[in-house]
């Protein structure tokens, strides 16, 4: 996930590494709380989430950032409410 992300942001080196992935912990926790109890790290759709998470949150200077906390928020209330991701399977 770490290397998604960081390519998400354009990132090529290790400086922030420690930041990046408390934000992608940051997400997933969020997701998490929110009720999406199938966070699996290799979902096309919780990846989307994770990463849009971190672009909304890395940095200071982001003018995107509220329109991509929005994205975020939207995204975590389909996954909410979609039963692939809200019920918890037992095998």
């Amino acid at each position: 996930m770490l290397t998604k992300v960081k390519k998400a942001l354009r990132i090529s080196n290790t400086t922030f590494d420690d930041e990046i992935q408390d934000l992608i912990d940051g997400a997933l926790s969020d997701l998490q709380l929110s009720g999406v109890v199938n966070a699996v790290e290799t979902d096309a759709l919780i990846i989307r989430a994770v990463v849009t998470y971190c672009k909304a949150n890395f940095g200071w200077d982001n003018p995107d950032s509220e329109k991509l906390q929005m994205s975020y928020e939207m995204l975590k209330r389909h996954l909410t409410m979609s039963v692939d991701y809200n019920t918890l399977v037992v095998i």
